[in-house]
């Protein structure tokens, strides 16, 4: 069973078994509803649970879950990321995609067909994300994910064509 990280319980809320929680998915008031189903990922096992209560303070979402009404509860899970299955993952638009399918995907340049690298991680960015591309022989290259310079992605193929912003 695939996980997909959707936030992380950064700290405990009163004594009433609330966490607060750091969302970490674009669509943090879909995937943190009362009755949705999540995975805490802890030691020694991961463990499913059911949200009970959602509210927003300031930048956290505060959770509580069934049957976990008690700051004893929730405390060990201090520190822990907040996990969906591959099942409850939202549809995306043709041109949007989930982390997971862009890290790993190996970059082409589009006007000499040379591969550069392979995408090692995306950092979010109030404009746009960036994608970063360990490069062979080279130090790690930062592509803004817009259109002029992604020009394809296909997922199928594992590759990615792009128009580099200057020579490396």
């Amino acid at each position: 069973m695939s996980l997909y990280k959707v936030g992380k319980i950064v700290n405990t809320h009163g004594i009433r078994g609330e966490v607060r929680v750091v969302p970490t998915t674009d669509f943090p008031m879909e995937r943190f509803k009362k009755n949705n189903k999540l995975v805490i990922v802890a030691k020694p096992s991961n463990i499913e649970v059911q949200i009970a209560t959602v509210r927003e303070h300031k930048q956290f979402i505060l959770v509580s879950f069934v049957n976990m009404q008690n700051i004893n509860d929730v405390e060990q899970y201090k520190g822990c990321e907040l996990m969906v299955t591959e099942d409850l993952q939202q549809d995306l638009s043709n041109d949007e995609f989930y982390y997971h399918d862009i890290i790993g995907l190996q970059i082409i340049d589009n006007a000499t067909q040379e591969i550069i690298g392979k995408v090692s991680e995306i950092l979010p960015m109030p404009a746009n994300d960036v994608w970063v591309i360990k490069a062979k022989g080279h130090d790690d290259i930062l592509l803004p994910f817009i259109e002029d310079v992604v020009v394809e992605v296909n997922l199928e193929q594992g590759l990615a064509k792009v128009n580099l912003l200057e020579e490396i």
